[in-house]
């Protein structure tokens, strides 16, 4: 990535990349939660999944435990991390704190630094002399890496929910966020754009305010359901008043909303749960609340988390956020999984394929939808405790735009639609969709006046995925397509698949560019194409390769698709389980593996049920679990494949203060076994460029 000759900006409305409309996706990972030898091929699939901007946390008791002692080797090498985002060609935004929360110990802040004679996130000389030392030492690690050096920071964020998770508000707020983006710019750093979490009464210091938004709130110290999510509702309103509410409830926002875009920096990728609470977040969850931002007019999707990870061992504690250390929720020790798009161990889930739809389409069109204002009709719902009205949204301007309809929220069924039409009402005419019925749990987006080369879409029942050889749109619909074109299609051609099809399409450059369908993911590298799976691969491509792939033969055509099957994936791996212990405190397995060489991965995947459960190499615990019904899968390729391990499972009483969506099967008032074990292989081929 060059990124000398490119410029980036903002206005009121949007952020701009040499000065054209920008709309990217950004993702976050912590690099100092992942194993470095694995961070290349985990931000290529990042950006497989349409991810553009990566950001990260920079957490200070990952990096200074000690006091004066600094850590940025292995996987806390900040600057490999930077230096890997550029050859991978993504951009990164720097969220150095100095408070991060990130559900760390201390919100990241060392202890040494809490037992100093000042209090942290003030104004007093002292902590700011802290900070400034801390700020220089990362400056070390990221020096000759910013934009205007070629590299690919474009941008810092200064902070976290400052005002609303602790620190001033007012006047005396405003003075210490200016004067830490001013600190930071005296030592050296320089971006062309600030930003701020701007969320729960949150100062911004005049950075640009970033939103967010989650589908739940495991930090909710209630042990019931909680009220149906406002991210479900098609608004103009930008703050989630749930986010950090264990903090307490942050009323309205700070700034002026007219002054600066709708960006989203913490769109819940997932939930990372805590021992009190553990909603489960699902790919619908995720992918229906991106698209209603999208159509409340948001110009960035920041995802948070994107990628999972584990927590580093602390030299003196455990490093996770918990009660003993004055927070309010206890969350595993080493497990920062989040149900991410990617998850803990490098999987790629069904989290990420619903949320590619949004991402390749923004790609796509993102340029022309930045300047298309959200118009949301006074019919449309103000409470998301509506469960009979359709909530419906438009993003348009001269005339052309999209038209989105959300008919779910989360764990509520909505009233079915019947034989609708959907109506824009334009300046010069009206355009009216065929009658099409709305289910629950229903959501998607439509365009109209869509250009399609030298024709025009005047609308159409189907929604937009990608271009491909800029000849080709294709388009994703599980009912029955319907496209009104006026014009010359001449040579573009329309493709319409399923929607489980889209969110298993990967666009693809070889010698030029392919729509890739397939049961495994197709991650672009710098070596070609990896498909990365657990059998084996079948292709679906868009236009037929000019030669088969090693290792694959082409079998059928289906229309404009040609189909590749892959060579069968016969190697298996086994699993042994042996009860060695049983108390009323916990119940021990050990459990022996069988892997065959040359595998890309190997995970174990557990059903029990129980409180939580630790995973064991010798006597080191290497991962560990809160039940929430869900199977537990643990991959082995970053411990080296061990072949025995250790499992405890740890009780849950009926009584227990824990919300669960399922409780587990209880026998004499409590839940504690192993009720499944298996292992699966993951396989990874490359079609060379």
């Amino acid at each position: 990535m060059d990124n000398t000759t490119t410029k980036f900006d903002f206005n009121n409305r949007y952020l701009t990349k040499d000065d054209k409309p920008w709309f990217p996706i950004m993702g976050e990972m912590h690099y100092s939660r992942y194993p470095k030898e694995y961070w290349k091929e985990s931000l290529y699939k990042m950006k497989a999944g349409g991810v553009m901007v990566v950001s990260s946390y920079v957490i200070w008791i990952h990096h200074e435990e000690i006091e004066g002692e600094y850590d940025f080797v292995g996987n806390k090498d900040l600057r490999k991390f930077v230096e890997t985002c550029k050859e991978c060609g993504l951009h990164f935004i720097l969220r150095f704190g100095p408070w991060s929360h990130a559900e760390v110990r201390n919100g990241g802040f060392p202890d040494w630094l809490l037992q100093k004679e000042f209090e942290p996130r003030t104004n007093d000389p002292r902590y700011f002399a802290e900070v400034e030392k801390y700020f220089k030492k990362i400056y070390e690690q990221v020096e000759g890496l910013f934009l205007k050096d070629g590299g690919p920071i474009i941008g810092i964020q200064i902070e976290n929910e400052y005002g609303h998770c602790g620190g001033l508000d007012g006047e005396e707020g405003e003075k210490h966020m200016i004067h830490l983006k001013e600190m930071a710019q005296e030592i050296g750093y320089d971006v062309p754009i600030y930003t701020a979490t701007g969320w729960g009464g949150a100062v911004t210091g005049g950075c640009i305010p970033v939103m967010g938004g989650y589908c739940e709130a495991p930090w909710d110290q209630r042990l019931t359901e909680i009220e149906p999510s406002g991210n479900y509702i098609f608004t103009h309103e930008r703050n989630d008043h749930n986010i950090g509410s264990d903090h307490g409830i942050g009323e309205g926002i700070t700034f002026d909303a007219s002054e600066f875009p709708y960006l989203t920096a913490e769109l819940g990728g997932g939930l990372q749960v805590t021992h009190h609470r553990r909603p489960i977040a699902t790919s619908t969850d995720i992918g229906a609340m991106s698209m209603v931002k999208l159509g409340s007019g948001v110009n960035l999707l920041g995802y948070y988390m994107y990628h999972g990870g584990t927590n580093p061992k602390g030299k003196l504690s455990t490093l996770q956020e918990s009660r003993a250390t004055g927070y309010l929720n206890d969350l595993p020790e080493l497990s920062y999984d989040f149900r991410a798009p990617i998850r803990e161990y490098g999987q790629m889930s069904e989290t990420l394929k619903e949320i590619k739809l949004l991402s390749y389409f923004v790609k796509e069109f993102g340029e022309e939808l930045c300047e298309m204002d959200a118009t949301i009709p006074e019919s449309n719902p103000l409470f998301p405790t509506n469960f009979k009205d359709l909530r419906t949204s438009i993003r348009k301007k001269d005339n052309k735009g999209y038209i989105f309809v959300n008919n779910y929220q989360r764990k509520y069924k909505m009233a079915d639609h019947e034989n609708i039409e959907l109506k824009v009402e334009l300046d010069e005419e009206t355009i009216t969709y065929p009658t099409i019925s709305v289910r629950d749990s229903d959501y998607f987006f439509l365009p109209f006046n869509m250009k399609l080369n030298n024709a025009v879409l005047k609308s159409a029942l189907a929604t937009p995925l990608c271009k491909i050889n800029d000849n080709a749109f294709v388009f994703y619909t599980d009912k029955t397509p319907s496209y009104d074109i006026v014009g010359d299609l001449s040579d573009t051609k329309l493709l319409t698949i399923t929607k489980e099809e889209a969110k298993n399409a990967w666009k693809v450059t070889l010698d030029k560019e392919y729509l890739i369908i397939s049961n495994c993911a197709a991650v672009q590298t710098d070596q070609g194409v990896e498909l990365i799976g657990r059998e084996k691969a079948t292709l679906k491509v868009y236009p037929e390769f000019t030669n088969a792939p090693d290792g694959y033969r082409k079998v059928r055509t289906e229309e404009e698709f040609t189909i590749y099957e892959g060579v069968e994936c016969n190697e298996v791996a086994e699993i042994k389980v042996t009860q060695l212990e049983r108390t009323n405190d916990k119940q021990v397995y050990e459990l022996n593996i069988e892997i065959p060489n040359e595998v890309e991965d190997c995970f174990i995947r557990l059903n029990y049920g129980g409180d939580s459960a630790k995973l064991f190499v010798n006597d080191e615990v290497i991962a560990d679990n809160f039940y929430t019904s869900r199977t537990w899968e643990i991959g082995l390729k970053g411990y080296s494949f061990p072949t025995k391990l250790r499992l405890e499972i740890y009780p849950l009483y009926e009584n227990a203060e824990v919300y669960l969506e399922k409780w587990p099967q209880m026998k004499d008032g409590k839940a504690m076994e192993l009720f499944e074990a298996n292992v699966e292989i993951e396989y990874k081929s490359i079609i060379k460029k």
